[in-house]
Parts: C-alpha cells; sequence; structure tokens
C-alpha cells in the first residue's frame, strides 16, 4: 500500500489537472469566456433542446423530384444495359410523360431489349408487384412505366437516406445530440439545440448537393437555347451565377456518388476559396477516360441543376483529383464542402414549418432543480463524511473530482448536455459513491478479520476493486448497446453513462487509493477509524 510510484502520483494528478482546466469553461457563461486570453482553453458543454432551446424545421419530401431523379437514375441505367456487348442499336432515349421509352433500329432486337429491362426492375415486397413494367409496343419500341408500389417503395429508401444524410450534415462528429427522425412517409423532422442562425442551417440541410459533370453540347442553336429548347439528348440548365444558360448533353459523365471526399481549400494562383475533390477508384477512372476523350472541350460542372462553371479541358486530369470554383466565400465554400461529403440528398427537402423551440423546463424549473441537486448532493456527502470520517473526506473530494473530470471530458468533445444525459450524469455520481461504499466496507470487514491496518486497506482495495471493475463492465456494454441501436437523447444518455464509469473508476479506485496511500505513509497511524 505504501509503495505507491511517483511516476502513478504524477500521472494521476496530471489528469485530474487537465479535466478540470477544460471543465472550468462550462461553468461560466458564454460572453464571458470568449473575452478570456487566446491560450486559455474555451471549449464548453453545449446545452440541449429541452435546457438551451433551439430551432425545429419540418422537412417534406418534393415528390416531382424524386419521380424526375427515379427516371434519371433508370434512364443512365437503361443506356448502360444497351450498350453491353451484344449492343441494342435504338434511337434516343426519352423521358418525356414520366417515362422511359426508345425505339429499337432491328425489330428482331425487341425481345432481347425487353429482356434486359426487365432484369433492371425489382420485386416490390410480396406483392407481386415490379418497381417498372416494362411494355413492347408496335413491334419495335419499348417503354418503362414507374409502377405506384414502385414509387412508394423508392420514397421510403430515399427518405431513409435522407434522413442519414441530414444528420451527418448537421452533425459530422456525431456528438451533438439533435433529432432527426422521420414523420409519416415524406417527412422528417429536425431538432438542433442552441442554434443561433436558422438560415444558415435551413441552407445547409435543404441543398440538395447533387453534383455532376456533363459534357456542353456545341450543336445547339443559341436562339434555341435562350428559349429553354435544346437538341434530343441534351438539356438546358441555368449558370448559378445568373448569366444566363446553356445546353448540356444529358447523359451523367461522372456523378457525386463516386466522391470519397470534399473539403474547402484555396485556388493556388488567385487564392480563392475552391471546393477540392476526390474521386474514389471507380469514379477516377471514369473521370480520367472522359477528360482523355474529350481535351479541348468544356465539361459543365452542375450543382443542383445549375452550371457553377464550364472550363474547357485542356489535358487529361488522371489523379482522381479535381476543383470546384464558383465565386465562393469561404462559408460558402466549406458548406458546399461538407454537403457533398455527407452525401447527396436523394430527394429535395422543402421546409414547411420553421419554430424556435424555447427551454421545456424553464427557468424556474432549472432553478429548482438545481437546489434539489445541490441539496441531494449535499446530503449523500454528509452520510459520507458521518459514516466514514477520514475516508470520508477521500470519498467526497473523488466525488468532486469526477463531475469536474465528466464536464471536461464532455467539454472536450463538444458534446450536448440534455435532459437525458443529466440523469446519465447524476447515475455516474451515484456509481462513484457505491463503489467508495464498497471499498470502505470491505476495509471495515478485513479489519473485523484481524489484519492489521496497512494489510487491511491494501486487501480492502484490492478485493473490492475486482467487484468495481465487474459491475461496470455490465454497464459499459449497456452504454455501448444503447450508443449503437439509439439516436439522438438515447445516444447522449449512453455517451455521458459510458464517460461517467471511465472517471467513476478512475477517481474511487486510483485517486482515492492515491490520497490514502499519501496519508498513511506521512502519519503512519496505530488505530484506523472508519
Amino acid at each position: 500500500m505504501l509503495d505507491f510510484p511517483r511516476w502513478k502520483i504524477w500521472a494521476i494528478t496530471l489528469t485530474i489537472v487537465f479535466g478540470i482546466i477544460f471543465a472550468i469553461p462550462s461553468i461560466f457563461p458564454k460572453a464571458e469566456v470568449a473575452q478570456w486570453p487566446g491560450w486559455a482553453p474555451k471549449s464548453q458543454i453545449n446545452l440541449g433542446l429541452d435546457l438551451a432551446g433551439g430551432s425545429q424545421l419540418l422537412l417534406e419530401a418534393d415528390l416531382a423530384d424524386a419521380a424526375k431523379q427515379r427516371i434519371a437514375a433508370m434512364e443512365d441505367n437503361v443506356q448502360t444495359e444497351l450498350r453491353r456487348s451484344p449492343r441494342v442499336a435504338v434511337g434516343d432515349v426519352s423521358t418525356s410523360g414520366g417515362r422511359i421509352s426508345f425505339m429499337v433500329r432491328d425489330p428482331a432486337q425487341l425481345d432481347d431489349a425487353v429482356e434486359r429491362m426487365r432484369t433492371l426492375t425489382q420485386p416490390v415486397g410480396m406483392t407481386g408487384a415490379r418497381t417498372w413494367d416494362v411494355v413492347p409496343i408496335d413491334g419495335n419500341r419499348v417503354e418503362m412505366i414507374a409502377t405506384e408500389a414502385g414509387n412508394a417503395q423508392a420514397l421510403k429508401d430515399a427518405m431513409t437516406v435522407a434522413r442519414d444524410v441530414v444528420r451527418r450534415r448537421i452533425d459530422p462528429s456525431g456528438t451533438k445530440e439533435i433529432t432527426v427522425v422521420n414523420q409519416g412517409e415524406r417527412r422528417i423532422l429536425v431538432q438542433v439545440p442552441g442554434v443561433e442562425d436558422p438560415e444558415a442551417l435551413k441552407s445547409l440541410i435543404g441543398q440538395t448537393a447533387r453534383l455532376e459533370f456533363k459534357l456542353v453540347d456545341f450543336a445547339a442553336d443559341p436562339a434555341q437555347v435562350a428559349q429553354g429548347r435544346a437538341p434530343a439528348g441534351s438539356q438546358v440548365l441555368p449558370m448559378a451565377d445568373g448569366s444566363g444558360a446553356i445546353a448540356v448533353q444529358r447523359r451523367v459523365m461522372v456523378s457525386g456518388e463516386q466522391l470519397v471526399d470534399a473539403k474547402q481549400t484555396f485556388e493556388q494562383q488567385s487564392g480563392a476559396p475552391v471546393v477540392s475533390i476526390t474521386f474514389n477508384a471507380a469514379g477516377a477512372r471514369r473521370f480520367g477516360r472522359v477528360t482523355q476523350e474529350n481535351v479541348g472541350k468544356p465539361f459543365a460542372i452542375i450543382l443542383d441543376d445549375k452550371v457553377l462553371s464550364a472550363p474547357n479541358i485542356n489535358e487529361p486530369i488522371l489523379g482522381g483529383q479535381a476543383q470546384i470554383s464558383g465565386n465562393f466565400t469561404v462559408e460558402s465554400a466549406n458548406a458546399l464542402a461538407i454537403s457533398l461529403a455527407s452525401g447527396k440528398l436523394p430527394v429535395k427537402l422543402n421546409v414547411v414549418e420553421e419554430r424556435t423551440v424555447s427551454a421545456e423546463l424553464g427557468k424556474d424549473s432549472i432553478d429548482s432543480g438545481t437546489v434539489a441537486s445541490i441539496a441531494a448532493t449535499a446530503a449523500v456527502i454528509l452520510f459520507m463524511l458521518v459514516t466514514y470520517g477520514r475516508f470520508g473526506v477521500y470519498a467526497t473530494a473523488a466525488l468532486l473530482v469526477n463531475a469536474l473530470l465528466i464536464l471536461g471530458i464532455m467539454a472536450i468533445f463538444n458534446a450536448t448536455l440534455t435532459l437525458p444525459g443529466i440523469a446519465g450524469f447524476v447515475l455516474t455520481i451515484g456509481a462513484a459513491v457505491d463503489a467508495n461504499v464498497l471499498i470502505n466496507e470491505r476495509i471495515r470487514e478485513e479489519q473485523r478479520r484481524g489484519r492489521k491496518i496497512l494489510d487491511a486497506i491494501d486487501t480492502g482495495y484490492k478485493e473490492a476493486s475486482t467487484a468495481i471493475f465487474d459491475a461496470n463492465i455490465t454497464n459499459t456494454i449497456a452504454a455501448a448497446l444503447m450508443y449503437y441501436f439509439g439516436s439522438g437523447p438515447i445516444r447522449g444518455f449512453a455517451v455521458v453513462l459510458f464517460i461517467g464509469i471511465i472517471t467513476s473508476v478512475f477517481t474511487a479506485v486510483n485517486f482515492t487509493r492515491m490520497l490514502v496511500a499519501l496519508w498513511v505513509k506521512r502519519s503512519r497511524p496505530r488505530e484506523l477509524h472508519i
């Protein structure tokens, strides 16, 4: 017990000091912390929607856009399938009227074309319906019509993906206790605590971030383009800066789905903010092949059906990396990079309801809760002091240090505290007290067995530590499962619980043992009153 190495004393002390330093900013108001010197830590714990209020948005899927994107995706699959060997010669693929149709040049290949199209459809559940109906017409034409069951399944899948994309955009690190849940078949409810700029939140969420690279159509008549008409196989898209419109080929050469990274950087020569993107292996090969085959031609960079720019391809780009420019500010370039990195929204989301959510507890309730918490903590401390004397003082010190360590670790990760998080916080404080009770009672038991003071303390800590570790392993497993399967407040509870388990074991087993060892070494007591 007396053999407590100096390095261990320093390690425990420094850990506690650093934890307390990072916990201090959370005790003071944000306005006051902002005025502190630059070298001082300023990370604070965020308060959740139920404690500090925030923004609430109700998003609704644009069904027309969903149908449009579904047809566009199938059109690309159709063209790819028809080009597969043996190639089926067809005319232009039409998407007018909400259906896909094309004419087979050789009627003898009609059956082959129909079979290929049917392989692109999927069954919907156990209904017997398929996602698309494939219909041959007049012996040389094939039509693909989206079924109601297919549309419903596609919307359901799109809303699931959209929910995850929205969550990643708002909370990339996963430490804020935001709420993103589906409501009904086509709506998503978003609650974000402590947001001071709801307009920026709407801009970040509402951007579909559908990035496409398409070739500019030189054959288009400028007069027709000005009237919004383009040749077959092309489309007219507006410039993002409002300078006009250009005709681009409908076929997507490379899309944002093949991105693996996007970040805001600066253009080397002009220093203007740009977004640097990196493609995956398949995207890099396709991007390199397209630029290699179209040197000297303009390549339109399109975001959400608006042309950001249409630079000429001066040379093949084979490295799988590119830059997107378009009169960005640093803030807008960073927002676009986040949107691209988190993935595109499979369907456009419109804000149908926006409101500010006030704190549900209210100031009076928060004050009452604070008074109750302080009174309860004081009662526990009084009980520990009366019951265990000097060892109760050590347990009280461990209790206070444990609370500060939890605050410090949460502040380092900029986590959010809500009512469930407070419940987890209180639970870990109780667990920390339980650990000290186990240790002290075990020391008492060893004394009653006739052991000497040092042997009683040493055996008490060793035997109680085994039970403490076993109990907290089960709590850790429970916290991990809640974090993995839960979301929003449930994850917040799990995070606080997990942090509290680690800090409570550290303070109850290591910190109090260090204090007891230093006291025994210095005082050499002949009697132990516990």
